[in-house]
């Protein structure tokens, strides 16, 4: 029998726990690699599960981009003991809900919430395709067509829908894992043959490579011998590759890089910024966070401040930053705005990086309430997460998968206490200045004629196709 390990009861720790996440967690390791994540919680009769594999975009090779994303797809294909689309049926039919998939640069999970009752069934189905997917041409082919409609809707067709496509194209270099986007390649999909998605399957969809956590009305001891029962007889893989090294010279880019886009079908001028930053590992992340929150969160940031209510020069939904959690190497911070009619695009970024400027170079130091309004911005948020059950199981699966630790879940708010204004400051000064910058510019065919190119030479000024 797989030992479950449980926390020491200690007086410090529970009063650490009550503080950010005030439940047990239980922690096991199957014989076959699988990791088991439990964290019992009575007051509701309902259980969310959540299997996180340790492979997203930054995994594939050269070659086989979206070999990741696509799998989020063929998993719902049917398996051994399911057909397919019954995954969503047998789940529903139970009462179960919030069936879904997603895909990062870093991981991919799947995640449904069941009454409590139904565990053992959501195990099965979990454990049945982690097995036996039905991997055969013919769903393959079928979920090709279904991603390429998908990058139509999400990337090519919709206004601005390239951008970050664009943006990672110049923050990273060629062939960093963060280089390209999740959809990935349709050519590269197309080309690729069953074999190489079956060993791709095989390689990464192993249970050695993945995290199941459980959050809810269940018993820590139970969920470990379910998994057993219905992941144990899965064989491990015997080497995972690892991931293509993120590791970058430096953090900054060492230049500014802009990229015009003529697109006469966008509703309005768009300017975004892209910045290198220190990765969601790293123990300034939180600081990053803060810094997103002062600039660009809500009414009572700098930017809503300066650009919409003193001076009326940008769209009010439209002007932000925010941060993207990448885990490896580097992450990215980011910004946009679109000016309102009659205002010059030119005008309204000058504003915008004279913000981030004033904050990078001390001249605006953060003041102690725009330092307490973005933690509570922040701690909110979390608080959110925490107190829904898909939330949490969620949060047990990124800290076991990528920090290797699900207890780290609760350090974050006494990491996020602990930001003062000078460490703020601090990362505002390693990665807003204007050599650590990117911008794509989105603008009418008229007013890309008087377009300015790249701030280091016209090699890096480059239009994409509208």
């Amino acid at each position: 029998m797989t030992e479950v390990k449980s926390e020491p009861g200690t007086p410090e720790a529970e009063k650490a726990a009550a503080a950010s996440f005030p439940w047990p967690i239980h922690e096991a390791v199957l014989d076959n690699g699988l990791r088991v994540v439990v964290s019992p919680d009575p007051t509701t009769p309902i259980a969310a599960v959540n299997l996180w594999y340790d492979v997203g975009s930054r995994h594939e090779r050269a070659g086989k981009h979206g070999f990741a994303h696509l799998f989020e797809h063929l998993m719902f294909e049917g398996s051994a003991h399911v057909a397919k689309g019954e995954h969503f049926e047998w789940v529903t039919a139970a009462g179960g809900a919030a069936i879904n998939a997603t895909t990062s640069p870093d991981r991919t999970n799947y995640f449904q919430v069941m009454p409590s009752s139904q565990l053992e069934l959501a195990l099965w189905l979990e454990a049945d395709r982690m097995g036996s997917l039905a991997l055969t041409q013919e769903t393959l082919d079928n979920q090709r067509e279904v991603v390429k409609n998908e990058r139509r809707q999400r990337y090519d067709n919709p206004p601005y829908g390239r951008w970050v496509e664009y943006a990672l194209e110049l923050t990273f270099p060629e062939g960093h894992p963060y280089h390209h986007t999740t959809i990935g390649s349709m050519e590269e999909l197309q080309e690729a043959a069953l074999e190489d998605f079956q060993d791709f399957n095989a390689v990464y969809y192993s249970p050695n490579n993945a995290v199941l956590t459980v959050a809810g009305d269940v018993d820590a001891e139970q969920v470990v011998q379910l998994a057993e029962k219905y992941f144990g007889g899965i064989q491990r893989h015997g080497d995972i590759p690892p991931a293509p090294d993120g590791t970058l010279p430096a953090l900054k880019l060492g230049t500014t890089t802009r990229r015009v886009v003529p697109d006469d079908s966008v509703p309005r001028p768009m300017t975004f910024f892209m910045f290198r930053s220190p990765d969601a590992r790293d123990e300034d992340y939180v600081a990053v966070e803060v810094l997103a929150a002062v600039l660009g969160r809500g009414r009572g940031a700098r930017l809503y401040r300066k650009l919409i209510t003193e001076k009326n020069l940008a769209q009010r939904e439209e002007s932000y930053t925010s941060t993207w959690n990448l885990a490896y190497g580097a992450s990215v911070f980011f910004g946009l705005f679109s000016p309102r009619d009659g205002v010059e695009a030119a005008e309204v970024e000058r504003e915008f990086t004279a913000v981030l400027d004033a904050l990078a170079d001390g001249s605006a130091p953060v003041s102690e309430s725009e330092l307490g309004r973005a933690k509570a911005l922040l701690t909110s948020d979390w608080l959110r997460a925490v107190s829904e059950l898909g939330g949490r199981a969620d949060l047990l699966g990124q800290y076991a998968t990528v920090d290797g630790d699900p207890k780290i879940v609760r350090e974050y708010l006494g990491r996020l206490e602990a930001v003062t204004a000078e460490d703020v400051q601090r990362v505002a000064a390693q990665i807003l200045p204007d050599d650590n910058r990117v911008v794509i510019e989105y603008v009418t065919s008229a007013a890309s004629d008087d377009a300015e190119g790249s701030e280091d030479g016209a090699d890096d000024a480059q239009e994409a196709d509208a």
